[in-house]
Formats: C-alpha cells, sequence, structure tokens
C-alpha cells in the first residue's frame, strides 16, 4: 500500500515548517541529535537483542561507569554505532550513498568486535539467515547491492519516503554481511533522509514486530510489498518532525500523562492518538512527550 495523500500532505506541511523554524537554530538542532543520540543507538541494537538498558547505552556513550558488567561486546557496539551516527551526519553533502560509503560505516561499526568481516560483504560459504529466511547466495551479493544502488538512483520520480522504503527492504533482503546488517540498514535510512534535510528518525524496539513483519510481507509477495515498512517510517517521521518542531517553537515539553490531567482528558485516549501520530506527541527516552499549548 502506498502512504496516503493525508500523510504526505501532513509531512509536506510539516517539513514546510521545520524548514522555516530552524533558521538561525542549527546549534539547537545539534544539541537535539547528540542527546538523542544514546536514545537513537539503544534502540537499533535492542532490535539486535542487545541487553543493555538506554540508561547503560547513555553512560557507555559518556564514558561512564555501568553498575552491571556488561559483554565488551555490547559496549563496542553501542560506541561503534554511536561513531556511525555521528559521521554519516558530516558527511551529507559530501558522498551519496554508494558501495564504498557502506562498506566504509560497517568496518567502523564492527571494528574491534570481529575485524575479519569488518568492512566487507559476505564471502564464499557465508551464509546467513533471519529466522526461517535464507539471505541470499554471498557470490550473488556485490552484484545486488550493485543493482539496487543503480535503482534506487534512478527511481526519480517516486516519493522520497517509498523510495527509502523500498531500498532498506531490499537491503535487508541482500543482507550483504556477516553482522550488522540492520544497523547498518537502519543509519542508511537516517543518512538518506538527512541527505534530503529530513531529520532523523528512530526505529524503536517496541515496534519491533510491525517492523519484522514488514520483512515477511516483501519477501511473501511477488508484487514486494512495502506498505507495512511504509507506515513505520511515515509515524517515525511524523514523531521526529513532531519532536523538533516543538523544540524549535520554545514549547514548555511536558508529558501526556501531564497533559492529559491538565486538559481534563483520558490519558489512554491521548497515548492512542499519539501512537498513530494524530497529535503532536513525540517520545524522549520512551516517555510520550508533548508541547503543553497544544489545544485539541
Amino acid at each position: 500500500m502506498a502512504i496516503s495523500k493525508d500523510i504526505k500532505e501532513k509531512i509536506n506541511t510539516l517539513k514546510r515548517d521545520y524548514d522555516s523554524l530552524k533558521k538561525n537554530k542549527e546549534s539547537l538542532l545539534d544539541i537535539m541529535f547528540e542527546a538523542e543520540l544514546p536514545e537513537s543507538v539503544y534502540n537499533s541494537n535492542a532490535i539486535e537483542n542487545s541487553t543493555l538498558t538506554i540508561s547503560e547505552t547513555e553512560k557507555i556513550l559518556l564514558d561512564m561507569e555501568v553498575s552491571r558488567n556488561v559483554s565488551v561486546r555490547e559496549v563496542f557496539e553501542a560506541k561503534n554505532l554511536a561513531r556511525v551516527s555521528e559521521y554519516i551526519k558530516g558527511k551529507l553533502s559530501a558522498k551519496n550513498v554508494d558501495k564504498d560509503l557502506i562498506l566504509l560505516l560497517h568496518k567502523m561499526l564492527i571494528s574491534n568486535i570481529d575485524e575479519g568481516i569488518a568492512g566487507r560483504f559476505r564471502k564464499q560459504r557465508e551464509y546467513v539467515r533471519v529466522g526461517t529466511y535464507i539471505a541470499p547466495a554471498p557470490e550473488h551479493v556485490e552484484a545486488m547491492i550493485d543493482a539496487e544502488l543503480l535503482e534506487y538512483s534512478g527511481r526519480h520520480t517516486e516519493y522520497f519516503l517509498e523510495k527509502i522504503a523500498k531500498f532498506h527492504l531490499e537491503f535487508e533482503h541482500i543482507h550483504p554481511f556477516c553482522d550488522g546488517n540492520g544497523r547498518i540498514g537502519r543509519v542508511l535510512i537516517n543518512y538518506q533522509l538527512m541527505q534530503l534535510e529530513f531529520p532523523p528518525i528512530i526505529i524503536r524496539d517496541k515496534e519491533k514486530a510491525a517492523y519484522y513483519k514488514s520483512f515477511g510481507e516483501y519477501r511473501n509477495s511477488n508484487k514486494k510489498k512495502i506498505g507495512i515498512m511504509n507506515k513505520v517510517l511515515s509515524l517515525a517521521l511524523l514523531e521526529s518532525f513532531h519532536k523538533r518542531i516543538a523544540y524549535l517553537n520554545g514549547e514548555k515539553i511536558i508529558r501526556l500523562a501531564e497533559y492529559a490531567k491538565k486538559e481534563n482528558k483520558s490519558v489512554s485516549v491521548l497515548l492512542n492518538k499519539a501512537k498513530r501520530q494524530t497529535i503532536p506527541a513525540f517520545r524522549e527516552k520512551g516517555i510520550w512527550k508533548i508541547g503543553s499549548s497544544f489545544k485539541l
């Protein structure tokens, strides 16, 4: 299913507001990016079954002591993913998504974890699976990546978010690496968005079921359906816009539960609206918040 006209219009309106408000406030957006980084890293790693909490991830990124024994691998998974995310933010005007960039990002991600597979595609006899899905044989990987990069660069008339959704689904279908495919794929989503001057998004561990379901929908249909991924990305982008616009407007940010009490509204009803992004609510460290001046 394609992204609806109403959602596209909503995204366009928010983009105009965002572009207008961010002028001369780039430093605030930089601060927000830095503040959001632990949450982004936590969620991407949690989707891959990391045991770290948001608080532990934040402490690791700040080189603080964590209260329990954490594996060296999980420490590097957090630090490396943060480094990759910061790196792409500085490269937006320099490089389009290509094979060299993908390999470099993977090398940065897997550095100090498994040097033998870092920065290269799967090679002969390196097979991978996700659940019951077996990825294409390694000898096909590079040609499939080349084909998808060429197709992505040539889809000029396609709506940008549908184009990114299709690229992500195909990238994960190819599963070009022995490890780190999901995290690199989600980094590339944000690189593609930010190159188009959209804010980065967080695909959250709480939405993991829908996110994973989108891959099954894509693989198990002859037409390679992208409807579920379209919805996942659309909701994440709306939420990212709502958060940034609230801060750029200088809003007083309060918890949604506090807003419900102030306005004498049902918390459960507001939470449902927040999850559907029909109100300008957003999450910080998993807690739903909203600008206090919003009127239903």
